[in-house]
């Protein structure tokens, strides 16, 4: 796919999205790796890779996944200018990818084995490392052969250091260049100091406790007895369901 395809879809009198320029040198062993969170006519995550002096895209509704156990569907679509890497904002509605775009991620990939980037594209079978604020490690990237428009790919996290179960993506809706989440892009506020986190699945403590007043009550009888505990401890118990309980830590009792 070239940028002719790209400009087709686009009226660059509307859209703030970045008009192609001057192609830089084409790299095709590793170079700068783009995810942007686009709540479209569907939330979806973009995945983009330099290589061939474009951004190589593909769309993966589900995000890509820590897990090695989940392997998430990604359409290729047409490849993004360069600068498109960076570009946080809205589209405007009736415009293609009506929607507001996070910078979701962001870092630099190389790929693995002798053959680049491209002939592992062509191949159908593309694997590289990944160096980014919240994604790392190695990946690839499989097309499905034989699939409906003919740009059906999974994209794999292969066991490694930092492989991890039960991850979550929905975790981490907080851009990695202003800290905004979804909604505040979308209200085109202003950057923050600090990402407005989520708390990962992974690292909520569950409370049974039968209510947030006994979740509370409970601890504040020890409390004193562990000051640096129980400052640690601010950073949130959580019911099962994942919704806050109180920013304790309770006693045996409560659990």
């Amino acid at each position: 796919m070239s940028l002719d395809e790209y400009k087709r879809k686009r009226d660059f009198r509307r859209t703030p999205e970045p008009e192609p320029s001057e192609t830089e040198p084409a790299h095709t062993h590793g170079g700068r790796f783009f995810v942007q969170r686009h709540d479209a006519s569907h939330l979806h995550y973009d995945f983009r890779l330099e290589l061939g002096g474009t951004l190589k895209s593909w769309a993966v509704p589900k995000g890509p996944s820590l897990d090695p156990a989940k392997k998430h569907f990604a359409a290729m679509v047409e490849d993004h200018p360069l600068d498109y890497g960076d570009f946080e904002g809205n589209i405007p509605k009736g415009e293609y990818g009506g929607g507001s775009v996070m910078l979701w991620d962001r870092g630099v990939f190389e790929i693995i084995g002798e053959e680049d980037g491209l002939a592992q594209i062509a191949r159908g079978d593309l694997k590289f490392r990944l160096h980014g604020e919240k994604l790392n490690g190695t990946w690839a990237l499989v097309f499905m052969k034989n699939r409906g428009k003919g740009n059906e790919w999974l994209i794999i996290k292969k066991q490694d250091e930092a492989a991890q179960t039960d991850w979550d993506v929905e975790a981490f809706a907080w851009s990695v260049k202003t800290g905004r989440t979804q909604e505040e892009i979308a209200a085109d506020l202003p950057a923050r100091s600090e990402p407005k986190k989520k708390v990962p699945t992974s690292k909520r403590q569950h409370c049974r406790a039968l209510s947030k007043h006994r979740c509370r009550a409970s601890f504040l009888r020890w409390a004193h007895r562990s000051p640096k505990l129980f400052q640690k401890a601010k950073a949130g118990c959580m019911r099962s369901s994942g919704t806050a309980c109180a920013p304790w830590r309770t006693s045996k009792t409560a659990h």
